[in-house]
């Protein structure tokens, strides 16, 4: 995949231009500033920005409003890095088009086997975000009385649905069979009355019925 790379860390952009260039992927420009993404995003046209919440001038939330406004521009799939679970942010990155999208502790990057596989999904059109990112934003709307309807069972696809993955791998990481996730995720729709309809994705929306709440 063609990359760029927006981090004000010297170091963590060098790291990870070495990471994904090993790993095949063409980092088309590593930057330090949200300008200087906009810019790159628009001269290189890439398939993923890989973007840090905070960075220069005041290092609060410009690489934040960057990556909004690159996801308002088709075909270019958005990984957001942060160093806290910023709750605002990800329900924020949440609340736009499901399709190429991610949201990750950068812990996580560590873990480079996890970190490649959320980059493969958000630049192939799908969803990663981190699991302690889900687990607190699931903990904090955990008073919706949709939620307290919810099996154990379906609390943990939907909380493997948060994170972004499809059915056939929901049901490898939880043992169970792909036809017993398809009935937890019809049974999740129908608790929070989900109709199905043309326009929306009722997988993003059940999301969303939680974290904004």
């Amino acid at each position: 995949m063609r990359v760029i790379l927006a981090d004000d860390s010297v170091l963590m952009r060098e790291g990870l231009v070495r990471l994904l260039t090993e790993e095949g992927h063409d980092v088309v420009a590593a930057v330090g500033d949200a300008e200087a993404l906009l810019a790159g995003v628009e001269a290189h046209r890439p398939d993923v920005a890989v973007v840090d919440v905070r960075m220069p001038p005041s290092h609060t939330d410009e690489g934040l409003r960057a990556a909004l406004e690159i996801r308002r521009r088709p075909g270019v799939g958005v990984l957001v890095l942060s160093q806290y679970v910023e709750k605002n942010y990800a329900v924020e990155l949440l609340s736009g088009a499901p399709e190429g999208v991610g949201y990750l502790l950068k812990d996580r990057v560590a873990q480079v086997g996890e970190f490649l596989d959320s980059l493969e999904r958000v630049g192939s059109g799908g969803a990663a975000f981190d699991p302690e990112v889900v687990r607190q934003l699931l903990a904090r709307s955990s008073h919706v009385d949709p939620l307290s309807r919810l099996t154990p069972r379906e609390h943990a696809v939907l909380n493997q649905m948060a994170q972004g993955f499809a059915n056939p791998a929901i049901a490898e990481h939880l043992h169970v069979s792909q036809s017993a996730v398809e009935k937890h995720v019809n049974a999740i729709f129908d608790k929070l009355s989900l109709a199905r309809a043309s326009g929306y994705s009722r997988r993003v929306m059940a999301v969303l019925r939680y974290l904004e709440g």
